[in-house]
């Protein structure tokens, strides 16, 4: 299926770190969200517009980067019982799969890789369109998320609360709101 609107997207992108949002929201206390982001990442898209079977993507995140809001959470984050950045400083995800749904809507399967830790993963993309900056950069944009389990890849630190649940739930929604710029 070939949508009109992509005629023109076909080439090599990457990621605007300065537009671009990977972020995140889990469950805290079983009452309330905590939501956050990563501030640093590269990746690059190869989209083919005549047919978007053939597209790809790669990111590359620095689990350092994560940022609640919150100094201590985030400190937290970075050990052994989340992502144990310093011996896993990258989260990744290497598609290996790319699909149109309809018009406006994709899915991307693919690897995502936390705390050596890889799962197939598929993320339903929106496609939101296409601009030229006033830079002369031609953009494309995306909104997809995803909702993953920690435990999955071995997230599992917890504590119980005193009545009843526990402090971090299980489940947590990957969010990507992209702008990548055409290279080639």
């Amino acid at each position: 299926m070939t949508t009109p609107a992509l005629a023109d997207v076909t080439g090599t992108y990457v990621l605007d770190p300065a537009h671009t949002r990977i972020g995140f929201v889990a469950r805290h206390a079983m009452i309330t969200k905590v939501r956050g982001s990563f501030h640093e990442f590269e990746g690059t898209l190869q989209l083919d517009g005549s047919d978007p079977s053939r597209s790809s993507a790669s990111v590359s995140i620095q689990a350092e980067s994560i940022d609640t809001g919150n100094a201590d959470r985030d400190g937290h984050l970075r050990t052994n019982d989340f992502l144990d950045a310093p011996n896993h400083p990258k989260i990744t995800f290497t598609s290996t799969k790319a699909e149109q749904l309809d018009e406006n809507h994709f899915r991307l399967t693919g690897d995502l890789a936390i705390k050596g830790a890889a799962r197939p993963i598929s993320v339903d993309f929106e496609y939101t369109g296409t601009a030229r900056d006033p830079f002369g950069n031609d953009r494309v944009g995306f909104e997809g998320e995803v909702t993953v389990s920690r435990k999955d890849y071995g997230l599992t630190w917890n504590a119980a609360l005193e009545g009843g649940g526990v402090l971090v739930g299980d489940k947590v929604v990957l969010q990507f709101d992209v702008s990548a710029i055409k290279q080639a």
